[in-house]
């Protein structure tokens, strides 16, 4: 007996069938929306500095990238508050709370060698020369061989 796959579906086919999935995305959809609103009555700038997190039994919890934007829309918390209530997506809205959390940023790698141009290199061997200290000297040195390839 071998195994046979099923055959593949779309996936909106997926998304209309399978419940699980079918829930995930009603919920992706209804952030959406109450993003799209919430965006509306925030200025401009701090667009991009606020994202809705959830929406449940009155509370609505905002992300913000930082300490400064948290701050800011806590000073136009009450008038946030007025003006998403006349939403009816938000007609049940009684408090705001933010959370501060910084956007993911990669981290360079541990160990990385860095490389440098040519000409800071010579000049790097031209100090090394100079250095009577043995283990400068070599650090020097070590330092002037990562020279930057020339691109081809």
């Amino acid at each position: 007996m071998s195994f046979r796959p099923l055959p593949a579906r779309a996936s909106a086919a997926l998304l209309r069938e399978a419940k699980p999935l079918r829930a995930l995305f009603g919920e992706a959809q209804r952030l959406a929306k109450l993003q799209q609103l919430l965006e509306s009555q925030l200025q401009p700038a701090a667009r991009e500095h606020c994202r809705v997190a959830t929406w449940q039994q009155g509370a609505l919890l905002l992300i913000v990238t930082d300490g400064h934007w948290a701050t800011r829309l806590r000073y136009q918390q009450r008038r946030l508050l007025r003006q998403l209530q006349a939403f009816e997506e938000f007609g049940t809205l009684t408090k705001i709370h933010f959370k501060v959390q910084p956007p993911d940023v990669q981290r360079r790698a541990a160990g990385r060698i860095t490389t440098i141009s040519a000409g800071a290199s010579e000049n790097i061997k031209a100090t090394a020369e100079g250095i009577s200290d043995p283990r400068l000297r070599a650090a020097l040195e070590r330092l002037a061989s990562h020279t930057q390839t020339p691109e081809r």
